[in-house]
């Protein structure tokens, strides 16, 4: 679709920061969705197993998505393929909690739980953008992102209420994740330059919601608040762990190898 059609965008200022704004939010997609294929075939068991991909594949999509929008306003030729496998690791702009390893299979759910309960608010909101492209990818990502919520959640419930070794691996998770969820509350520029023409979202209004709803959880399963007083971030500028890299070495060797290869 062309920038024509979504009457929002009508600058090449305001055109730049939409291609940012989606190219970071496919960049979200990808890269934990690179993360969570790791798990296909290593799952606890089949019915999991097949879970954690079918979550792979709905990231993967929504990264597919985004990055066709993004190249459509980009232009030239430039494809979906080329941003995801032809930037490198300072051009990517995802959030750091997104590309941090999987860990064990408590972190992977912890990780997940407080991701889907941040999206299931943001895509919400993100329905509701001005610019058409972005409101429909929205509202096919928030009905999958339901789905989520629902198995990760009741994965928390396991985990906490589970054996003593559950619960302390869950424990040490949350430890480890935690420094990195105020990301998911900074509004970057071009969330900030979209945000007054209803494109965006505008992420700070969402932490308390999101505070609440992991808190009313944490209550209900004996866990301690999460202590949210130190904040990593750099993603949204292409500052990242360390992590980053050795993941896209990964997922770009092919493309990197034989460019423009098909199959």
């Amino acid at each position: 679709m062309s920038d024509s059609k979504n009457s929002s965008v009508n600058s090449a200022e305001s055109k730049e920061a939409l291609i940012a704004f989606v190219t970071g939010l496919a960049d979200d997609s990808m890269v934990l969705g690179q993360r969570l294929s790791a798990w296909c075939s290593r799952g606890p068991y089949m019915e999991e197993d097949l879970a954690l991909t079918n979550t792979t594949l709905d990231y993967i999509g929504r990264a597919s998505l985004f990055y066709q929008y993004a190249a459509d306003l980009i232009g030239g030729d430039t494809t979906e393929d080329t941003l995801a496998f032809k930037r490198d690791e300072r051009q990517y702009t995802n959030l750091l909690i997104n590309e941090i390893p999987n860990g064990d299979f408590a972190f992977t759910m912890a990780r997940q739980y407080l991701l889907d309960v941040y999206y299931s608010l943001y895509l919400s909101e993100l329905q509701k953008s001005a610019d058409e492209t972005v409101a429909a990818i929205a509202d096919k990502a928030v009905k999958e992102t339901s789905y989520h919520l629902k198995r990760s959640q009741q994965w928390m419930k396991q985990l906490a209420l589970g054996t003593d070794e559950s619960l302390a691996r869950l424990n040490k998770a949350l430890e480890e994740i935690q420094d990195y969820c105020n990301e998911l509350f900074l509004n970057s520029e071009a969330d900030t330059a979209l945000v007054e023409a209803g494109i965006s979202v505008d992420r700070p209004a969402l932490r308390d919601a999101w505070v609440n709803q992991v808190n009313t959880l944490f209550s209900d399963i004996k866990l301690a608040e999460l202590d949210l007083t130190r904040t990593i971030e750099g993603g949204r500028v292409g500052i990242h762990t360390e992590h980053l890299g050795h993941l896209l070495v990964e997922m770009q060797y092919l493309q990197r190898a034989f460019p423009d290869l098909e199959w």
